[in-house]
């Protein structure tokens, strides 16, 4: 019971991050029924962004000079509002110059630029910052109460750690929902959707509409970045899993979903997770395809989306 526990929490921990790279993929797929594939070179991004602004901070953790002035909540919150902020600007500048004047293409079309832009930005990066790992864990950001505060379940500790980037994911799926389903922007958001030549002549701004839409996807691709880089080490080829299995994540839940995005990653975590502990590490990534392919052989509109009705 002990081991499952702790493959539950693991799996938890890293479904959230899976959660918040599906929902950028369901936002854009449902505005512009576009796959995003440069998405997971945004969430590699995010990671790099909040390195940067820790060693930028000089932060060192409970050691460190900062700690008598802030607290290490504080220095987190700031480098995931950076994170936030600079893959938000990333992503405008995707859609601007990659997928903007390919709007009216053949969809073939934007879907290579995808791909484009996916390496563009890997190579970029790698060519600036080096092939080397980079360890939030260096700066002593998940040591102390971060890392050893939590709470018992059974003879099982949970770190306070992974506790921030699950309620943290959550949050962050409220909030995006609510925005999507309470406001005018999300209104805006929805018709466009539905029919973008008809909400133009209702008066949207459509440019505006599916710029947000990126802004809103990219953001949340940088916070699960740096969740994830809170974790494990941070490294330029980390994208391009990451956003297959976001991607897998959306279609289990439902493209286009935002429910079906927190659902799908969390039941994509934890399928990775009970593998690696029940099974083997390298039969993982094996068992999330599977999962794919099952559910585009029987049920392709995902758990929560609605099968496509075709009417003569």
């Amino acid at each position: 019971m002990d081991e499952f526990i702790q493959q539950t929490i693991n799996g938890l921990t890293l479904g959230s991050v899976y959660a918040l790279i599906a929902l950028g993929y369901s936002l854009v797929y449902g505005v512009l029924k576009l796959l995003n594939f440069a998405h997971g070179d945004v969430y590699m991004v995010g990671a790099f962004i909040g390195f940067g602004m820790i060693e930028w901070l000089g932060f060192r953790g409970d050691a460190g000079a900062w700690e008598p002035i802030v607290s290490t909540w504080f220095v987190l919150a700031i480098v995931l509002l950076v994170a936030m902020a600079g893959t938000a600007g990333l992503g405008v500048a995707i859609e601007r110059f990659a997928y903007r004047p390919l709007r009216n293409a053949p969809r073939i079309a934007p879907l290579i630029s995808a791909l484009g832009v996916s390496f563009f930005i890997a190579y970029s990066m790698q060519l600036m910052f080096g092939a080397q790992q980079r360890d939030y864990n260096a700066f002593g950001i998940d040591n102390g109460k971060l890392f050893l505060e939590g709470f018992n379940i059974g003879n099982v500790r949970v770190p306070l750690l992974r506790v921030i980037i699950i309620a943290s994911a959550f949050v962050l799926m409220i909030v995006l929902w609510l925005l999507v389903t309470r406001t005018r922007t999300g209104k805006a958001m929805r018709a466009t959707s539905f029919d973008r030549e008809a909400a133009a002549m209702m008066g949207i701004d459509i440019d505006r509409v599916i710029v947000f839409t990126f802004v809103l996807g990219s953001a949340l691709a940088g916070a699960a970045g740096v969740m994830f880089a809170l974790r494990a080490p941070a490294s330029v080829t980390m994208g391009f899993i990451a956003g297959l299995k976001g991607f897998t994540a959306a279609v289990i839940g439902g493209i286009g979903s935002i429910p079906g995005a927190m659902g799908g990653g969390l039941i994509l975590g934890l399928a990775e997770a009970y593998t690696q502990g029940y099974v083997s590490s390298k039969w993982s990534d094996l068992f999330v395809f599977v999962i794919l392919i099952g559910f585009m052989l029987f049920r392709p509109q995902g758990l929560f989306g609605k099968a496509d009705i075709n009417k003569v």
